[in-house]
Formats: C-alpha cells, sequence, structure tokens
C-alpha cells in the first residue's frame, strides 16, 4: 500500500520543484503535477511529486491520524 502524506511549502525552487516539510524533517518533491503552488500551501506528497492541494484542516487531521496510528 502506498500512502500520500501531506507536507507543507516551505520554499518554491527552479524547475517545478519545492521543499516542504513533512512531520518534522525537511523534503523536495517536484509540483509539476499542481497549477500555481504557493508557499504555506500544504499538499500531499507521494513518492516525491506533489498529486493533491489540501487545505491545512485536512492536512493536520491527516497528520493526527497518522500520529495515532504509529503511536509515541
Amino acid at each position: 500500500m502506498c500512502l500520500a502524506v501531506p507536507v507543507k511549502v516551505i520554499e518554491l525552487l527552479d524547475g517545478q520543484m519545492a521543499v516542504g516539510e513533512r512531520l518534522g524533517v525537511q523534503v523536495e518533491f517536484s509540483t509539476a503535477l499542481l497549477e500555481d503552488v504557493k508557499l504555506g500551501d500544504h499538499v500531499l506528497a507521494h513518492a516525491g511529486i506533489a498529486i493533491e492541494t489540501i487545505n491545512e484542516a485536512a492536512a493536520a487531521e491527516a497528520l493526527a491520524i497518522w500520529n495515532e496510528l504509529n503511536g509515541p
């Protein structure tokens, strides 16, 4: 099973690339599949590619579930 994890965009790079923060870790990913990605946006990223823009509430809910499943 594959999972897409919410990522907050913290830097836009050249060539349709971005840096985001996911679970306290910075990751680099492609934004080529999305239009008009902005700083502060939340996206679902899978295998290094942003596949959907989501709102902050949806990102927080997904991360809360992720943390609950992974325990302390």
